[in-house]
């Protein structure tokens, strides 16, 4: 019974890392170094501790039964990066008040970026840094609870299919946390997924996408081969 626990931990974060079943899959994966690589996420899941030499015969199992899925990787490998640079966040109360002008925010400036995040007690404006001025004055000083400029949004379009496909989403952050890389904010909207960044950090975290990308490309093109 634990083994299966281990090993059903095991499978479920290789399923999740999209790098990482493509070095399974390939063959250029170190089976000691990936078991070194799980241990602490895997310790973290099953509360407890867990020898290594267990988690490297979970993951050579995992190997010879895992498949990667193709519409996973299919969806992955048809996405597309563009970037935004100068953006600005601003984060305030919610109330009635608020997303009254929030909202007539949103449909004053219908060409520039500008997005709403509504949280339980929150809102958060992601918004051009060049009109941030202007729409941060659009409310009372006491509404504002934190305010963010030089950010910008990764901003992931991917296929209609991303809708009903689980763990993509996923996929696009695990290396971009795995790197230390901070995500400000994040949403999804239909088949794009926006995630916001500090300006020092969008460049290293566009790289880890389009390598991901890139992967997920050669992937597909050997299953479908």
């Amino acid at each position: 019974m634990v083994e299966m626990s281990l090993s059903k931990v095991v499978r479920s974060l290789i399923e999740n890392d999209l790098s990482l079943q493509d070095a399974l899959d390939r063959g250029y994966a170190n089976f000691s170094a990936v078991a070194r690589l799980l241990k602490p996420r895997v310790e973290e899941i099953l509360g407890r501790k867990v020898k290594l030499e267990g988690l490297i015969t979970s993951v050579k199992r995992a190997k010879l039964s895992y498949k990667p899925r193709l519409d996973y990787v299919k969806i992955v490998a048809e996405s597309v990066i563009n970037l935004r640079t100068d953006v600005a966040k601003i984060s305030l109360e919610k109330t009635r008040k608020t997303l009254e002008t929030a909202r007539k925010t949103l449909a004053s400036y219908p060409e520039t970026f500008l997005q709403i995040l509504e949280g339980a007690t929150t809102l958060t404006l992601i918004v051009d840094q060049r009109i941030s001025g202007e729409v941060r004055s659009a409310f009372m000083k006491g509404d504002v609870l934190d305010e963010k400029q030089n950010l910008a949004a990764l901003i992931v379009q991917s296929p209609r299919e991303i809708v009903d496909t689980p763990s993509c989403i996923v996929a696009l952050y695990i290396p971009i946390s795995r790197n230390q890389i901070n995500i400000e904010e994040t949403v999804s909207c239909f088949t794009e997924t926006i995630i916001i960044l500090k300006m020092e950090d969008v460049g290293r975290a566009f790289t880890l996408l389009t390598d991901l990308i890139t992967n997920a490309r050669k992937t597909l093109k050997r299953m479908s081969g």
